[in-house]
């Protein structure tokens, strides 16, 4: 490090380079938050020590390495209006406490304007001339699906099925929305709500799914504006959303992203152009993303991702979808 000069010599000096000033003051916020980051991980690390050293530690199915999950158990506690809203699926607390303040909701027959008023499951509670019916023992799964596993519940060849690498994470049966063949990985959703299911895997809510596709060649330029452009396949056409080459030095990496829920229907895409798929994996579903979960591990989903599950749905519908699957028959 050079030596600071006493007196105003600091003048003479040669001043730094704009760049070098600015990779200093990087590096400085770098290294800040990384040592605010591993600030805030030990005392994290700390109370999930003293929690677990406790005689009420958790079970199994809510260790550690997997948060509880997103329960509202059938009974008759009472709760705020407002969280009783939110966990209807309706909308978020604090949207709830508008509702509930501008009259919207009925308890009992009652119009209740205040957001805290305590309601029981068994209340009637009514917003736009329907009743409210709180989540009850619902589970959110999210697992990272390994290869080799089948996405049903029993399979009579005795092969090995996705609740294995669940099991112990509820006593309530659960499954798979949709389906990823045998040799296919990644984000895989697992739950007992049946309305959310059904959203899910309606065409209409046209559920955004992104894939890592390996290809057992290159994919050529004709072949790559021929997916975005639309594919007839024997059950129908389908086209990509959104498709680019995964790996600049790999294009038979391919990265491609489409709301078609026909089986198979990314194998079958490249299949139908010459190529082998080698590896697929489904990076995204939704808005739910493999992050944080390795291949053959699982985790509940929050609360805030199951909200979104349910509200993002209906932005996927789309009102032309007829019209645009004729534009390229």
């Amino acid at each position: 490090m050079t030596k600071k000069p006493a007196g105003n010599f600091e003048k003479f000096l040669p001043k730094k380079k704009n760049s070098v000033i600015k990779e200093e003051i990087r590096q400085q916020k770098k290294k800040f938050k990384k040592e605010r980051s591993d600030a805030i991980e030990k005392k994290k690390q700390e109370k999930r020590a003293a929690f677990q050293s406790q005689p009420h530690a958790p079970n199994k199915a809510t260790a550690s390495d997997h948060k509880a999950p997103v329960i509202i158990r059938k009974q008759n506690n009472e709760m705020p209006l407002n969280k009783y809203i939110a966990h209807a699926g309706i909308c978020s607390r604090r949207d709830a406490a508008t509702l509930v303040r501008e009259g919207k909701v009925k308890v009992n027959g009652n119009v209740v304007s205040e957001p805290g008023f305590k309601v029981k499951t068994s209340d009637e509670v009514v917003y736009g001339g329907k009743k409210l019916y709180p989540a009850e023992n619902l589970v959110y799964i999210l697992l990272n699906k390994p290869k080799d596993y089948i996405t049903t519940s029993e399979d009579p060849q005795g092969r090995k099925t996705v609740l294995e690498l669940i099991k112990g994470a509820t006593n309530e049966r659960v499954y798979p929305i949709g389906r990823l063949d045998r040799n296919t990985t990644g984000v895989l959703l697992l739950t007992n709500d049946g309305e959310l299911t059904q959203k899910l895997s309606h065409p209409s809510y046209e559920v955004r799914k992104m894939y890592e596709v390996k290809l057992d060649k290159i994919l050529t330029k004709a072949h790559f504006e021929k997916i975005l452009n639309g594919i007839v396949l024997e059950d129908g056409p389908v086209r990509a959303d959104a498709l680019a080459y995964a790996d600049a030095k790999d294009k038979s990496i391919i990265g491609i992203e489409l709301h078609s829920g026909k089986n198979r229907i990314v194998r079958r895409m490249f299949e139908s152009l010459g190529y082998d798929v080698k590896n697929l994996d489904r990076v995204m579903f939704g808005n739910l993303t493999k992050k944080d979960v390795e291949r053959g591990k699982w985790r509940f989903l929050k609360e805030k991702e199951v909200r979104l599950l349910k509200f993002m749905n209906s932005s996927f519908i789309r009102k032309n979808k007829s019209q645009a699957d004729d534009d390229f028959q």
